[in-house]
């Protein structure tokens, strides 16, 4: 399963690929914990349930988590 992360913050974008849910989230962790509004896209047509990221969320601010499960 292929995952794009998106991160935005001001008038900057940036978005990378990555194969493992595990590396998604760690990277999109990162990117929030620095400010960053961070989306992951799931880009294969298996979308896993909001269920399966939650404990890699929990550290998030709730904002940031939603916009995470919202993909």
């Amino acid at each position: 399963m292929a995952f794009e992360i998106v991160a935005k913050r001001d008038s900057e974008t940036v978005t990378m690929q990555r194969n493992s849910s595990l590396m998604a989230i760690a990277k999109a962790r990162v990117w929030a914990s620095e400010g960053w509004n961070v989306t992951i896209i799931v880009k294969d047509e298996a979308v896993p349930s909001g269920g399966e990221f939650l404990p890699f969320l929990t550290a998030l601010p709730d904002r940031q988590a939603e916009m995470a499960l919202a993909s």
